[in-house]
This record gives structure tokens, sequence and C-alpha cells, in this order.
């Protein structure tokens, strides 16, 4: 039997993930709510295999792909979660859609190769960072689904992701609190392991581009949390404020790393 290579087998677990994606967003009106969940639930797995895959294979690579592969993995943890609680959530074409682009596009750009790292606190600092990631990435989803039901229901459509747009926005906040907490502890833990991370002693805090567009984001992001604490912040002030904080985040890796992997060909 011929076994196949591991580019390979990353393809094919990258197109079977795809497929289970997109068969829930086609026809879950003949499958009903209750198999549409159990095939979000296995495309779900199936992508963290293919993320695992590449973290983990023969050759463990990252870069600005994995990363939001990773951070749309979280969002869709969440969804699947959510769907368990509120059944007339109707968000699978979203999913569906994030999903198959995130694996498609991880396939394409899988990164760079990963460097041995003495450290045993860089995989603490990292999975902090992307699940912060994720759950702004959930509210952004959230805030998306609300500007679009506001809109429609000012024409006087129905609102067609199935929640209430009270219910959008509070979870949408609820998102933006977890997220902020995981950043402050992100932030908290490259201080304070500075020197590890880093490898040079004495250094606790370095200022490249990831640590002041990190450090705006936490800025901007609690500055929506008090605003929405003091000043009742709702609807598109929060909104705006919300996507300004995570263009923010966006820069402070992904965004960086689609540049010099993407544009100027080259890692950091």
């Amino acid at each position: 039997m011929i076994l196949a290579s591991p580019s390979e087998l990353a393809m094919w677990l990258s197109l079977l993930t795809i497929i289970a994606y997109v068969i829930p967003a086609l026809v879950a009106d003949r499958m009903g709510p209750n198999l549409t969940r159990r095939y979000l639930w296995l495309a779900w797995l199936m992508h963290a295999f293919t993320l695992g895959l590449g973290l983990w294979g023969e050759t463990p690579r990252f870069g600005f792909a994995p990363a939001l592969s990773v951070t749309v993995w979280w969002v869709l943890t969440a969804y699947t979660v959510e769907s368990q609680y509120f059944p007339k959530f109707k968000a699978r074409w979203v999913m569906a859609a994030l999903g198959s682009a995130a694996v498609a596009l991880s396939w394409y750009f899988p990164g760079q190769p990963l460097q041995v790292s003495a450290s045993l606190w860089l995989p603490l600092h990292w999975a902090l960072g992307i699940a912060s990631y994720g759950m702004f990435a959930a509210a952004v989803v959230h805030a998306a689904l609300m500007t679009s039901a506001e809109i429609e229901i000012r024409k006087g459509n129905e609102n067609q992701s199935g929640l209430p747009l009270l219910t959008l926005e509070r979870l949408m906040f609820r998102f933006v609190l977890i997220g902020f907490i995981l950043l402050t502890f992100t932030l908290i833990a490259g201080f304070v392991f500075g020197e590890q991370l880093y490898g040079a002693a004495g250094v606790h805090w370095k200022w490249d581009h990831k640590t002041v567009f990190s450090v705006l984001s936490w800025l901007t992001f609690g500055a929506l949390l008090l605003g929405r604490h003091q000043f009742g912040w709702r609807g598109r002030r929060a909104v705006r404020v919300l996507y300004t904080g995570s263009a923010f985040l966006l820069f402070a890796y992904a965004g960086s790393r689609f540049v010099l992997e993407v544009i100027l060909g080259r890692s950091l």
C-alpha cells in the first residue's frame, strides 16, 4: 500500500473539511436542525485535525493563514456551542464561508517552518493570543449579524439571524469581555516572561509592531467596555469601536505576517 505524502494528506484533509462545512450550509433545510448541528460538529473536528497536522506534523509550520484558521476555528467553536442554546440562530452560511475560506487559505499558505524554541512559555503566550483573536472575531461576526439584522428590520423585512437584536448585542459584548481578559493575560505573559520569550537577558518588553498594535487594540477594547458600562454605548458606535480594535489586533500578527510572507516573500 502506498501512503500519501504529508502534503497530499494535508490537501485531502483540507478538501474533506471544506466539503464538511459546505454540506450543512447547502442542504440544512432538508437535514433538519439536529443533523445540521452534527455536521457542523464534524466539520469543526476535521478542522481541528487540519490544524494539528500543520502545527504538529512532520514539518510544523505557522504563519498568517494558520493563525487566521485557528481564529476561525474558535469562532466556529463559539457558534456550535451557541447553537445548542439558541437553536434558532441562523448563521450557517457565514460559518461555512469562514470555515471553508480559512481551511483553503491555510492549505495554500501553510506558513514558515517553526524554529525550535528553548522557551516553554512561548506556546502559552501564543495560545492566549490566538484565543483572544478568536473571541474578538466571534464578536465581529455577531456585530456584522446585528448590523445586517438592523438594516433588514428598518426595511420592514424579517430578521434573518433568528435572534433578537438585544440578544446579538449581549453576545457580542460577552465575547468582547472574554477576548479582553485573554488579551490582558497575553500582554502580561509577554511582559513577565519577556526574557524567556525573546531570549535576551533584561528584556521584559519588546516594542515591535506586534506589541504596539496589541497595546492599541487592548486600549480600544478597554475603552469599548468602559463606554458600555459608564455611558451605555451600543449600536453603531459600539460596532465602530469594535471594528477599530479588531483591525489593530489583526495588524498585530496576521496582517504583518501576510505582508512578510506573501507580499515580501520572507519570514521574520
